[in-house]
């Protein structure tokens, strides 16, 4: 049991300094036991970004306009991963859509230079978060901090269950190749995490979708943190099929393409149920 309790944390800390730049002074080692246990912890870093961005949104509202505060707060959505995903987005952009052959397309990925797809792949994704998220602050104001803090939970899911779901493309190199060994149980508990810690945030938000506002706030809250699951699954899935016929597997690019996917996918769903 003890030894499962330290590899779980080791695991949370391990999964927030790879997908944040929120500060967590432990050092923990970067090896595949190390990896697969961080796999579950995903949801978790997942949740500290987004109530940086919720919070970050909450109080800029307060002295400013919804666009402008809307655009500031997805600054702090940005910077509280280090734009590792947005370049694993543009990235993938520039690899997958190059036309060339798959190995070419993992060279081109490979490359710290952004092309003119991935340039345009990111300004358009920047574009349409932007877009949403200033219609939810415009319409809803605080009323759905938790409903967006509860986005980046389940899109570092949706990592969890994608590595689980398909190969790593690149062979042994590159850190992809350390989560080898994830499967259905990393993604199932994972998820377990992902609506404990989603139900934890509608309850404190105490905002629900108006279908389900007659219904007490645990109820409504559970139903909506279990649509969140489906629909995370619902955007990924056929990007992660699609990318998988591409390039005969995942890699740590696509992944990072997926959570930023999935991220806009549930917010414009968020927008078209608050806003």
């Amino acid at each position: 049991m003890f030894r499962l309790l330290v590899r779980a944390v080791r695991g949370f800390a391990a999964a927030m300094q790879l997908l944040t730049r929120i500060p967590v002074p432990v050092r923990v080692p970067f090896d595949h036991e190390t990896m697969k246990a961080s796999a579950v912890s995903f949801p978790l870093a997942g949740a500290a970004i987004g109530l940086a961005a919720a919070a970050a949104a909450a109080a800029l509202l307060q002295l400013l306009p919804a666009l402008p505060a809307a655009a500031l707060a997805l600054a702090v959505w940005t910077a509280a991963t280090g734009g590792l995903h947005l370049d694993g987005w543009m990235d993938t952009a520039d690899g997958t859509l190059s036309n060339r052959p798959r190995e070419q397309m993992l060279e081109i990925m490979k490359d710290s230079r952004v092309g003119a797809m991935g340039v345009t792949a990111g300004v358009l994704l920047l574009i349409a978060k932007f877009a949403a998220l200033a219609a939810l602050l415009g319409s809803a104001g605080t009323a759905c901090w938790a409903a967006i803090a509860a986005i980046p939970v389940w899109s570092r899911w949706w990592m969890t269950a994608a590595i689980a779901a398909w190969p790593y493309a690149r062979g042994e190199g590159g850190m992809g190749a350390l989560f080898r060994g994830v499967g259905a149980i990393h993604a199932a508990c994972a998820a377990a995490v992902g609506l404990a810690v989603t139900f934890a945030l509608l309850c404190a938000g105490g905002a629900a979708p108006a279908a389900w506002s007659g219904l007490p706030v645990p109820g409504a809250a559970a139903l909506t943190a279990l649509t969140f699951p489906a629909l995370a699954a619902a955007f990924g899935w056929p990007l992660g099929r699609w990318l998988n016929r591409r390039l005969g597997g995942q890699t740590g690019d696509t992944y990072g393409a997926m959570n930023e996917w999935t991220e806009a996918g549930l917010l414009l769903v968020l927008t078209a149920l608050y806003a």
